[in-house]
């Protein structure tokens, strides 16, 4: 086992411990950030982010299809497929 010596120790590494360690890091704080699972959280992986982005994607999709057919430059486009 290994010996780690510093100035803050950061438990959980969720949307606030991983804030608080960079900062501290910007600020020259020799720091040590502990987590057991992914860094970032519940929100950051499983949570409100990802599914803010599925919400993005789903509706840039949908404004894609609209775009479908021929347009007033006679273009025409086919609609978009997943």
């Amino acid at each position: 086992m290994k010996n780690e010596h510093t100035t803050l120790l950061v438990i959980g590494g969720g949307p606030g411990g991983y804030v608080a360690a960079i900062r501290a890091g910007q600020l020259g704080i020799p720091t040590v950030l502990v987590e057991r699972e992914r860094l970032g959280g519940t929100c950051l992986n499983i949570g409100c982010i990802p599914s803010k982005a599925l919400i993005h994607v789903a509706d840039a999709f949908e404004q894609a299809c609209g775009q479908a057919g021929e347009g007033l430059l006679g273009i025409r486009v086919r609609t978009p497929e997943i």
